[in-house]
């Protein structure tokens, strides 16, 4: 009676263990892309600061 309990129990827990590292694959693979977009946003921030900065300097110059 005990065995089909420990048989029962580890089955249950591969299947939690299963369904939480799946779970964990999809928030890493969503982190990825957010790490990702966030960075692109940030150079694309970064050039357009880079280019208001030559715009005001040559603006300055004339």
């Amino acid at each position: 009676m005990s065995a089909v309990l420990v048989v029962v129990a580890l089955s249950a827990v591969g299947i939690v263990a299963f369904r939480v590292i799946r779970l964990l694959r999809g928030y890493r693979a969503t982190a990825s892309m957010v790490s990702a977009r966030t960075s692109d946003r940030i150079g694309l921030l970064r050039a357009r600061s880079a280019a208001v900065r030559v715009a005001v300097r040559e603006r300055r110059r004339h």
